[in-house]
């Protein structure tokens, strides 16, 4: 029997549709058929300044908008060869990782209201509200920051950032061991995981799998350890890995990345240094608010970056970096002029996907729901 799936049913994550054949209860069969969100971000990219590009990351991965905004930025910064500030780099790490923590929860709470776990569902997306705040305070949008931008951020960080950093680093640990208290060793959940929707590591290795989903497999393959960026390799912090590479894998590996993270920010915390946020390269940084009410020079250079955007150097450049779900990375292609001739988005969604047909199959179709929901796709990275 073949089934259609979607593209409306809300456990495929997204607007998914999934052709379904099954002996039986069994799955024997399926086919991701993707496109159903499809916004041109790709192509949108070359009619944008690479300014204005930034506001286009935001909103592929809507889950993690400071870790795509963090990729293109060091894309355009391999072209141009400058140097971030220190202080940049560190907050540039401290906020990839809350995006990381904050990523993860909203996993958790659609993998578990999926499965029946609706309490677990309601204090995932309470506990997320207090990192939302946070990166309000800094950029003046809960989801959409387009905060970490190329030569650094967008502004300095506020007064209170720290102390409120600091509050939920004190409070958070013994909520997230309330979260395993009531799912790592809950009978029904355990039913539900172990052992279902298993993935090799040499399949994962072929099909591109990347992120938590591989670990889960035991590869130990981590971008912030082996290709160490924005200085990564400064920080003290261990890379989780699973050993049977089933949904209960994946999902013990996301609960221990949430605490390698809180490491990572709070390590970062103690670390942020004085100085600049922003990059000494005058032609791709607008001029300095202050400036514009005492200098001609500064309100013209202000116009032309904002107008014609700035010229970058011609080349190409690939640069990746380690998101919630994986590998995601930018291959830029410049001509020189103020906006990229072509910006291709290697997405790890969109590779993940492709294990879904070997992670279902021999599996019931009531566990085909846990499948998805574990390898947590995005639709919005996956259809750009």
């Amino acid at each position: 029997m073949v089934l259609n799936m979607g593209p409306q049913h809300p456990s495929t994550h997204g607007v998914l549709r999934l052709i379904v054949e099954l002996e039986g209860e069994r799955v024997v069969g399926v086919k991701p058929d993707i496109g159903f969100l499809h916004t041109g971000f790709e192509k949108t990219y070359e009619n944008r300044t690479y300014h204005q590009c930034v506001v286009l990351t935001d909103r592929m991965d809507y889950l993690a908008p400071l870790s795509n905004n963090l990729a293109y930025a060091l894309a355009v910064e391999k072209l141009w060869e400058v140097e971030i500030p220190p202080r940049a780099q560190v907050v540039r790490v401290l906020l990839a990782e809350l995006t990381r923590i904050q990523s993860h929860l909203v996993w958790l709470g659609t993998q578990a209201i999926d499965l029946g776990a609706v309490s677990v569902f309601l204090y995932t997306y309470q506990d997320r509200e207090h990192i939302l705040d946070i990166f309000e305070l800094v950029s003046g949008a809960r989801m959409m920051t387009s905060y970490i931008r190329p030569g650094g951020l967008y502004m300095d960080l506020p007064p209170g950032f720290e102390k409120q950093v600091h509050a939920f680093l004190d409070w958070f640990p013994a909520r997230l061991e309330e979260l395993h208290h009531l799912l790592t060793h809950n009978e029904i959940w355990l039913q539900r995981t172990v052992g279902i929707g298993k993935i090799a590591p040499e399949d994962g290795i072929a099909l591109g799998l990347s992120g938590p989903s591989l670990r889960a497999s035991g590869v130990d393959w981590d971008i912030r350890k082996s290709t160490p960026y924005s200085g990564y390799e400064q920080y003290e912090f261990d890379v989780p890995l699973g050993t049977n590479g089933d949904v209960y894998d994946r999902y013990m590996v996301r609960m221990e990345e949430i605490r390698q993270s809180l490491r990572i920010v709070d390590q970062a915390l103690q670390r942020i240094p004085e100085g600049s946020y922003m990059c000494a390269e005058r032609k791709m940084v607008l001029p300095p608010r202050a400036e514009l009410a005492t200098s001609m020079e500064a309100v013209i250079h202000h116009f032309k970056l904002v107008t014609e955007g700035y010229h970058t150097p011609a080349g190409e450049v690939f640069s990746c970096i380690e998101s919630p779900r994986g590998e995601i990375g930018f291959y830029i292609v410049s001509d020189g002029s103020g906006r990229p001739y072509r910006c291709h988005v290697k997405a790890p969604s969109f590779m993940n996907l492709q294990t879904l047909p070997q992670a279902a199959h021999g599996q019931l179709l009531a566990d085909l729901v846990a499948i998805i929901g574990s390898l947590d796709p995005v639709l919005g990275e996956v259809d750009r």
